[in-house]
């Protein structure tokens, strides 16, 4: 029986980018015995993989340290198969058959595509989510029957990736009205508990019968109550790969941040970008740490044309 080692990304965002690749190795190595290396956020969502034998939470630690306690976990065990998505030193240092590391993101390319020539996918598999019947019930409970649902995840890991809430609160307005394409939806909005300020702008603007409040709610949970959203539109944050992962309608918006490499993947998915492209942005010599917004350029007809467009496509595909 194989054993394997899969080291993926801290945040949430990235380690699901790579669950397509890990679905891959699964494929390749049927009945094998899985360690997946994680970030504590991201961790949820391998609770469920099959073969699962061991998580382990890789914390960032001053100096580099994680990298040597988890060198302290994996030394003195034999793997078959090493995939080191960080690209560090570590899968050299380890007994194995065979190793696949993944060299430096190129930004110009998407990463689930440099993902995937690890082993030679073209096409690259697409994410994917491994989510238990609790996890489904779960979210039945907080999004039940009753007409489609639109999901909005309004925060981001930094301001500057922010679109401003009342273009939000505005978007959603337009997506549900009686002529939108969405009439009369319900709004369930996502974020993380501590993210509940960026949220309550959003949450305050949509009618009390129609607000389904998601701030806070586990990962596992929010991705099952995804899975029942007709659309989900966000920033570019774990949640919005999340939602991608579950095979909605998944808008993207962007900004400071690359859509060439982190636009949401799938047939389901799209990105709309502001006027002012990533690359220009950063040049403006902004401290991420104190900047506002970085998306003003990102007009609320923008956005909605790039709803309705992802919509038409997506039902035209269902025909």
């Amino acid at each position: 029986m194989s054993r394997i080692l899969f080291v993926t990304a801290t945040r949430i965002g990235d380690a699901v980018l790579s669950t397509g690749l890990l679905s891959h190795v699964l494929e390749r190595h049927p009945g094998a015995r899985l360690t997946i290396a994680v970030g504590p956020d991201a961790a949820p969502l391998f609770q469920s993989v099959p073969g699962l034998e061991r998580i382990i939470v890789l914390a960032k630690r001053r100096y580099g340290l994680h990298w040597a306690a988890l060198w302290a976990s994996a030394a003195l065990k034999r793997w078959d198969l090493v995939v080191d998505l960080r690209g560090s030193a570590l899968s050299w240092c380890l007994w194995t058959r065979e190793r696949r590391v993944a060299a430096k993101g190129d930004y110009a390319r998407p990463r689930v595509e440099q993902l995937g020539r690890l082993f030679d996918l073209d096409p690259p598999p697409a994410p994917r989510l491994w989510l238990t019947q609790e996890d489904t019930a779960r979210a039945a409970r907080l999004v039940p029957p009753g007409g489609p649902v639109l999901g909005i995840g309004p925060a981001a890991n930094w301001r500057g990736k922010e679109w401003p809430a009342e273009r939000f609160a505005a978007l959603v307005e337009r997506l549900t009205a009686r002529d939108g394409p969405l009439p009369n939806a319900r709004v369930a909005v996502f974020a993380a508990a501590h993210e509940r300020g960026q949220a309550a702008p959003v949450l305050a603007a949509v009618p009390p019968a129609r607000r389904l409040d998601l701030v806070g709610t586990d990962l596992r949970t929010a991705a099952a109550a995804l899975g029942r959203c007709a659309l989900f539109i966000g920033n570019d944050t774990g949640i919005m790969h999340v939602a991608a992962a579950a095979r909605i309608p998944t808008l993207g918006l962007f900004g400071p941040s690359h859509a060439s490499h982190y636009a949401p993947w799938g047939d389901r998915a799209a990105a709309v970008c502001t006027a002012i492209p990533a690359a220009e942005i950063f040049r403006r010599g902004f401290d991420y740490r104190t900047t506002g917004t970085l998306m003003e350029s990102l007009s609320v007809e923008a956005a909605e044309a790039a709803a309705c467009r992802l919509l038409e496509r997506v039902a035209g595909a269902a025909a």
